[in-house]
């Protein structure tokens, strides 16, 4: 259902996993026992049934019911459900969030009532898309165990004067190890807000933490950049984990780490060819399907690489050989999903055209789609440019076409 809605229909993953989602708590279904489920928002579901709300006014109150505290019963939880869904017959959807922040603190006033498997089920920090500037909002809910380590640690790396990107003689790493005269100077000339400081000061305390444990290979960056744009100082490299990085500060960020950097011209002696003799991808071998793929190779998916596993075509247990020109990148979801039945995927290497060395896909079992297709989402420098067209010359209603031949007698 994912796959039919996500490509077959070109929703996106966000747009097909939010519908999954609503329909999850409004749907009724049945279950392997052949027992029909009920819906988990019963009042809402009525509702949406009658056409009186729509999917916004869903989402939010499944999000408001992901907020009521485990310790509440059963009984309040459904009241609460059904009063949310009669709110959202006479309020737009932000309306309902403002009642629903309403009904939260009313059924727990002190937050007595949250506890530790609240607090559990709702942890978690996102790194979200970079913009057209390339940079990154984060949203993030932390457990207070979390807040109260990140409190201790970052205002040693993120005080005044220290780890300042801007100043080459900011001391840098904690407090406690800086010269206090150097420290002192460092404080008069640094300019920086307390966000700034703390955004610094955690990049000084991940770049030190890469460099622990020796043998980590977690820490490693995986950059792919041509050599003219290496060579210039300009344009965009591409890291494994999917994020866009200027040149300029992939050669600042080289000086402290150890990027591994994608060559094509000489392979080095690294054996990319494996045969049946391993079927796990060498290191070499995935450097290079970094270089090649840069991403989960699916049509539409988004994955970056460092979600996806070596995929063979064939199958490894089909007799597959672990082989570059047998390997590509696919996320698990897709990896698994590759079979000869219907609803399930083939791949191959092409060999000719303007794709050729890229790795294809198409449905099995679907006699009417049998074109190849490639991912396109992690190659956007090789889309073709399209000259913007001049709109269309207005066409002259009957009475201008009339005046013309009067003006022409």
């Amino acid at each position: 259902m994912h796959q039919y809605l996500a490509q077959g229909l070109r929703l996106g993953d966000g747009a097909a996993r939010r519908r999954r989602v609503s329909a999850a708590g409004i749907g009724r279904f049945t279950d392997l026992q052949g027992q029909t489920r009920e819906p988990v928002l019963p009042a809402t579901a009525v509702a949406v049934g009658e056409g009186a709300i729509g999917a916004d006014h869903v989402r939010e109150i499944d999000a408001v019911m992901d907020k009521i505290p485990t310790a509440i019963d059963a009984d309040t939880r459904a009241r609460a459900e059904a009063q949310l869904a009669s709110v959202a017959r006479e309020l737009s959807p932000a309306g309902v969030r403002t009642a629903g922040i309403r009904l939260l603190a009313h059924l727990d006033p002190d937050g007595t009532v949250t506890d530790e498997r609240d607090r559990k089920r709702l942890r978690g920090f996102t790194i979200l898309p970079q913009d057209l500037r390339l940079m990154s909002k984060v949203r993030g809910y932390l457990t207070p165990a979390l807040r109260a380590e990140m409190e201790a640690a970052l205002p040693s790396w993120a005080a005044p004067g220290m780890n300042n990107p801007d100043d080459p003689d900011s001391p840098s790493g904690t407090v406690e190890s800086a010269d206090p005269a150097a420290l002192a100077a460092a404080v008069e000339r640094d300019t920086r807000t307390p966000g700034q400081r703390t955004h610094d000061g955690l990049q000084a305390l991940l770049r030190t933490s890469r460099g622990v444990g020796g043998g980590r290979r977690s820490g490693d960056l995986v950059i792919t950049v041509t050599d003219r744009e290496l060579a210039e100082r300009a344009g965009v490299a591409l890291t494994a984990t999917g994020t866009r990085l200027p040149v300029a500060e992939l050669i600042e960020v080289a000086a402290t780490a150890t990027p591994h950097l994608a060559v094509f011209s000489a392979h080095a002696g690294q054996a990319l060819y494996l045969g049946r003799g391993r079927r796990l991808a060498s290191r070499a071998q995935r450097l290079m399907l970094f270089a090649r793929d840069h991403g989960c190779t699916a049509p539409g998916c988004d994955a970056p690489f460092t979600r996806t596993q070596a995929h063979h075509f064939p199958d490894w247990a089909d007799g597959g050989p672990t082989d570059i020109d047998h390997l590509g990148a696919a996320c698990g979801r897709h990896n698994r999903s590759v079979g000869p039945r219907p609803g399930q995927w083939q791949t191959m290497i092409l060999i000719d055209g303007p794709h050729a060395g890229r790795v294809a896909w198409r449905p099995s079992g679907n006699r009417t789609a049998r074109r190849w297709r490639i991912n396109q989402i992690h190659h956007a420098e090789l889309l073709p440019d399209h000259e913007p067209q001049p709109p269309p010359e207005p066409s002259e209603s009957r009475i201008e076409n009339y005046l013309d031949t009067l003006l022409a007698a």
